[in-house]
């Protein structure tokens, strides 16, 4: 079943949604993405009958306008640190209930909601934010589907391409949470879950698809795989708690801060599945393992000078 569909996406200029767009625009569907900047995110209009508006996603009017006329409804938006009026409960809750109110207002009965694995339990704000808005959904009387995706992995992740670039700049790297576990799931089959689940509503309304990837990696395992496979002489200095909560209360002050008091209490619940979502919707994961070598690829020049630089810091 793949009738095409017209689909409203919000968030769909960011990494799930880069690669989501042009799956979904190859199985036919005409795509609405709603953004803040229409002009800075032209590039997300490739694909068919792909367009970019400019909207404001908190102003229930304005996804009420929308939404009008749409077979269903993604909600892809996510932070991972607060930023102004860029709350967790905005971002989350307050977004997940205008969404919905929207989706009643203009008849749309179809919602795809995008969450995180391990939603509403630990300590963070950001995984009670994400179960607070999952059980507005689950609550609400549309046909909803709920993502609990583990840490993303794939070209232009913040997870590999992130410690890569913080590899590069010194010759030690202090690590917080090393014992932190996760399941690393590959963006491609995140965004194949969700097209099948769009072609196919008997399979999923009213559904939550666990999405995890092969394998179970600790964060020490993982910085030091990307550290030997890219051929950096680095040491990764595993730290214990009381140091890691310092240096996320000093992080969260850097620009685009890069490490919070959140996100530290985020690592303390694993990333880790029980119920495979992927293999429920006949998907076979691939590993991060596989991945690396082609995340961390570089022309072989670009890596001496690379090297090159780091050999000359004092």
């Amino acid at each position: 079943m793949n009738t095409a569909q017209r689909i409203v996406i919000l968030g769909g200029t960011g990494f799930v949604g880069s690669h989501l767009v042009p799956r979904l625009s190859a199985d036919g569907h005409s795509l609405v993405l709603l953004s803040r900047n229409r002009q800075a995110k032209r590039h997300a209009t490739v694909g068919r009958d792909v367009t970019v508006a400019t909207a404001d996603v908190y102003d229930p009017a304005v996804l009420r306008k929308h939404f009008a006329g749409a077979d269903a409804v993604i909600n892809l938006v996510g932070i991972l640190a607060e930023s102004g009026r860029n709350t967790f409960q905005r971002v989350y809750v307050d977004l997940a209930r205008t969404v919905i109110d929207a989706c009643r207002a203009a008849s749309v009965h179809r919602l795809h909601q995008m969450s995180s694995l391990q939603a509403g339990k630990g300590a963070s704000q950001y995984l009670q934010t994400r179960g607070q808005a999952e059980a507005l959904v689950r609550a609400s009387t549309l046909d909803w589907t709920l993502y609990q995706p583990s840490t993303l992995f794939g070209p232009g992740d913040g997870l590999v391409s992130r410690f890569d670039g913080l590899l590069r700049l010194a010759p030690a790297m202090p690590l917080p949470r090393p014992g932190a576990t996760m399941a690393p799931v590959y963006v491609g089959d995140v965004v194949e879950a969700i097209a099948r689940c769009v072609a196919d509503p008997s399979i999923s309304v009213l559904q939550t698809f666990e999405l995890y990837g092969p394998e179970v990696w600790t964060l020490l395992d993982l910085v030091r795989a990307i550290r030997d496979t890219r051929g950096r002489r680095r040491l990764v200095l595993p730290m214990p708690d009381a140091l890691g909560r310092v240096q996320a209360a000093v992080a969260q002050f850097a620009p685009g801060k890069p490490f919070t008091p959140d996100n530290f209490r985020t690592l303390l619940t694993p990333s880790v599945g029980k119920v495979d979502g992927l293999a429920r919707l006949g998907i076979v994961p691939q590993s991060l393992s596989a991945w690396l070598p082609r995340l961390l690829s570089q022309p072989v020049r670009q890596r001496r000078l690379d090297e090159a630089r780091s050999r000359r810091r004092p």
